[in-house]
């Protein structure tokens, strides 16, 4: 399970993130609102558990913000703020869970396999992914790319193919593995059909130069931007 956590406290950050991985859970921890927002639009997350006071962006601020991308994402908010007023404030957002600090390790892992239970119980993929590729939004469950005001819908391929870039990006993503994955075979046509589908998705990206998807020559691709 892949969970975000959000702590401007960089010592009781650590400590839970070791002792949350020792359990078995993949942790990114980061330090405030704007970096949480960040890392979530890159990745998807099973749920994510946020500080309330924090420098740049505020974890109520940042969960309306992760809300309006993920509207089913379980969200554990985790603070020193222990005022009936504040804890209203929490549950009306939609949190799952509100926990005042200090915090117990083994009590926060109990809440987190308690939502995880309800929210995997309830739906087979509770994930939605969605992936920030340079200026564009790349909603793969809905199938859209997103640039400021613009929507380019993608066939289901498309996205796979978009999908499969983003999983890997700065790194090689082998020709073999993508037309094994999408098109389960590697004769002449299936690899001229992938190169028209790597020029289209080129074309889809085109208005934020910085975003590159390299031909590494019989080798694979490679998708960049800004941040390699």
């Amino acid at each position: 399970m892949d969970l975000l956590l959000v702590e401007d406290n960089e010592t009781l950050g650590y400590i839970l993130k070791e002792y949350l991985e020792m359990k078995d859970l993949q942790v990114t921890l980061q330090r405030d609102g704007k970096a949480g927002l960040k890392a979530f639009k890159k990745q998807a997350y099973d749920l994510c558990v946020l500080d309330v006071m924090m420098p740049e962006m505020d974890g109520f601020t940042l969960a309306a913000e992760l809300r309006a991308i993920q509207p089913d994402i379980p969200i554990i908010f985790l603070t020193a703020k222990a005022l009936k007023v504040d804890k209203l404030k929490g549950f009306n957002l939609g949190a799952d869970d509100y926990i005042v600090k200090p915090v117990d390790e083994e009590e926060l892992l109990a809440r987190i396999k308690a939502i995880l239970r309800r929210t995997k119980s309830g739906s087979s993929n509770a994930k939605t992914l969605y992936y920030q590729i340079g200026e564009y939004q790349f909603d793969f469950s809905n199938q859209k790319l997103i640039h400021q005001e613009n929507e380019q819908i993608l066939t289901e391929r498309e996205a796979h193919l978009l999908r499969l870039l983003c999983e890997n990006k700065g790194k090689l993503l082998s020709r073999r593995q993508v037309l094994n994955t999408l098109w389960n075979n590697n004769d002449y046509f299936t690899r001229r059909s992938m190169d028209v589908f790597i020029s289209r998705l080129r074309k889809y990206l085109s208005d934020d130069p910085q975003i590159k998807i390299n031909n590494v020559y019989g080798s694979g691709f490679i998708l960049t931007d800004s941040e390699q």
